[in-house]
């Protein structure tokens, strides 16, 4: 099996070319692939139809207060165009922009957005709305208001951006849980929460000394005025000033702006703010404390506690808001420093204090979630997902042992199907769109092999659902947007029949993204030779079932009867990998041949009815992680336009 070296067109590289001409009956795997395919294509059009008006922007209210709203309706729209960049419609990806330019517009007018980019909330909330922003870097990294814009986001938090300086260059921290356009928020009002109160009703006490209020109880009524102003009064006095482990979900934003521009400035800021918390953790005796003053000391407006901090040990969701945004900064961090895994460390470090605090519940091995101001309470089943993050990047027997220490078969080892836009606080909180990572793991670890087909059909029966609720009178736009219910805000990601997880977990060979900012890591990802666009050509379906630290094997399938096909398959969602060998195998995993090829990409040309499966050598995090496609450099691109400043 020698390849040829052949340009799948003038202007692109010299690409491998290997041949598939064995024909194939398509598995079902692959017939479910396509069909998620066809039907999510008209499915998202159709959703978009319902709810938004002739310019797309949302039939909603007349005017919306609070600090909240924008992350809600770009969730609801976030994942268009991920799916287009694994192989959705080009309408698909023409729409994504229109709904994102007038979702930005709409909350402008709402008050929410400010100079395109939040005013001011929290990097849950920015790190979940704006994963909508990192996909057009795989759709398109060539459109010149995406990398202006991911430049001026990311210059609202290195300093760059006199009216947003949320970072303190010196100290090396952002100045408060609550930043964004306008800078931090050192004071919150009554209007900031006013849309989130009836929501906080049923949450615990954000503070255990509020009058009136059992601080160790599991709800708080902040619709109650005398305690909302209560609630205010210490928010400001002890949380809304200085740092907090959330923030390092900015450091995505970070990565993808290097993504676009490979300016040094970004990778360097990365690697600085992940070593500040890496200090401030081990100053703490090794616990990563959540609240850190202007002065950079721990507990500065806390009594010198390092629990209590904004979304930190204690409030509202615990361990999952300290361990999201290490696993993220982390990862980040892996993929510039061309995979430096000890960056992985300070997640690492969390992980393995709570397995040290946990103990033993009817056989059951349970670890604490949150840090109260007597100690650990509210002890769970340790969720694998976190270390499974971890491994996808590192490829390590240590965090393989993470994630499979404290399995809980019952609860780890079935397709979860159900959906919800908010997490599940019995499977660990996670969210609607990705809650089987731990699943994934077990299959591409040699354990259930019909996942594929399951997670599938899961998904094809959720999207049914969707679909429904659409249609349905109960779900009209008019009717819910006349609804004064606040958690209506969240709609569009509760309807959305964009399900992507079965099809980026399959094709990618990936845990899908961490859901509050984490970027798409990924063994592999695909283009289309032919039509020169990103995503699997018409009528192939891929299937990665095997993983390791040089290699991963790979299912290629051909389902038209009438057409050739070739697809090009890149190393690494960010071309950050490299090839260095392709064996062809049989169904029994036999070699059928062997051929050297070299570097981040390889085409598969497929005659009709066609599949192929191989076991492709692989070099791990030896390029420059980048949005460049086979014709295209993202660095390349035309210069940010320098806004004109009037005196």
């Amino acid at each position: 099996m020698q390849p040829d070296k052949r340009k799948p067109n003038d202007d692109a590289p010299d690409i491998p070319v290997l041949h598939a001409n064995e024909a194939v009956v398509p598995p079902e795997w692959a017939l479910l692939e396509r069909q998620m395919i066809d039907v999510m294509n008209k499915g998202a059009l159709e959703f978009v139809q319902r709810y938004t008006n002739e310019d797309r922007t949302l039939i909603w209210r007349e005017e919306w207060p609070g600090m909240d709203g924008s992350d809600d309706p770009y969730e609801g729209f976030m994942n268009f165009p991920l799916f287009y960049a694994l192989g959705g419609s080009e309408e698909v990806y023409r729409v994504s922009r229109e709904m994102y330019d007038a979702i930005t517009w709409q909350w402008t007018q709402y008050g929410q957005i400010h100079n395109e980019f939040d005013a001011y909330y929290d990097w849950m909330h920015h790190g979940e709305g704006y994963l909508f922003f990192y996909f057009f870097g795989l759709a398109d990294p060539t459109v010149p208001k995406d990398r202006q814009r991911a430049i001026k986001y990311a210059g609202f938090y290195n300093g760059e951006d006199p009216e947003a300086l949320n970072y303190d260059t010196e100290r090396k921290l952002i100045r408060s849980p609550i930043t964004g356009s306008k800078g931090p928020r050192f004071v919150q009002t009554a209007e900031d929460w006013e849309t989130h109160r009836e929501i906080l009703d049923e949450y615990l006490p954000p503070f255990e000394d509020i009058p009136g209020v059992d601080g160790n109880g599991r709800v708080c009524p902040w619709s109650d005025d005398t305690v909302y102003r209560e609630i205010l009064n210490r928010i400001n006095e002890r949380q809304a000033r200085g740092d907090v482990p959330l923030n390092l979900c900015s450091t995505s934003m970070m990565t993808h702006a290097y993504m676009y521009t490979a300016d040094e400035k970004y990778r360097a800021w990365v690697l600085e703010y992940l070593g500040a918390w890496k200090e401030r953790t081990d100053r703490n005796g090794g616990i990563t404390p959540d609240n850190i003053g202007l002065s950079g000391e721990i507990g500065e407006y806390n009594d010198g506690k390092w629990w209590g901090g904004y979304y930190g040990w204690r409030w509202p969701h615990g361990a999952m808001t300290i361990l999201e945004p290490t696993v993220i900064a982390g990862c980040n961090a892996v993929l510039l420093t061309g995979g430096d895994t000890s960056h992985l460390d300070l997640a690492r470090s969390q992980l393995d204090l709570l397995w040290s605090l946990g103990k033993d519940d009817n056989g059951q091995w349970v670890v604490p979630n949150r840090h109260y101001d007597d100690g650990w309470r509210d002890y769970r089943i340790p969720h694998p997902m976190f270390a499974v993050y971890l491994w996808n990047v590192s490829m390590e027997e240590q965090d393989a042992a993470r994630a499979e220490r404290g399995w809980s078969s019952a609860q780890f080892d079935s397709i979860d199907s159900r959906y919800s836009s908010y997490g599940q606080k019995t499977n660990g909180g996670h969210m609607g769109y990705n809650g089987n990572a731990a699943q994934w793991f077990k299959f591409i670890r040699g354990g259930n092999p019909d996942y594929p087909v399951q997670l599938l059909r899961a998904k094809y029966a959720i999207i049914r659902k969707q679909l429904e609720k659409i249609r349905s009178e109960e779900y009209a736009p008019e009717r819910t947007a006349l609804s004064q219910a606040s958690m209506t805000i969240h709609q569009w990601q509760e309807l959305t029949p964009v399900i992507i997880e079965g099809l980026a977990q399959l094709t990618l060979g990936a845990p899908m993204h961490v859901y509050h900012g984490g970027l798409q890591h990924a063994r592999v990802r695909y283009f289309d030779a032919k039509q020169r666009r990103p995503g699997l050509p018409q009528d192939v379906a891929a299937l990665v079932d095997g993983l390791g630290a040089d290699f991963v094997e790979l299912q290629l399938v051909n389902t038209s009867l009438f057409e050739e096909r070739d697809v090009i398959v890149q190393a690494g969602t960010f071309g950050e990998h490299a090839f260095t060998s392709a064996q062809q195998l049989g169904e029994g995993g036999e070699t059928l041949g062997t051929s050297d090829v070299s570097g981040k990409w390889l085409t598969v040309r497929m005659a009709p009815g066609t599949g192929m499966r191989l076991r492709l050598g692989m070099k791990r995090y030896c390029a420059q992680p980048t949005y460049d496609t086979p014709w295209s450099k993202a660095a390349a691109g035309v210069k940010p336009i320098k806004g004109r400043q009037l005196e």
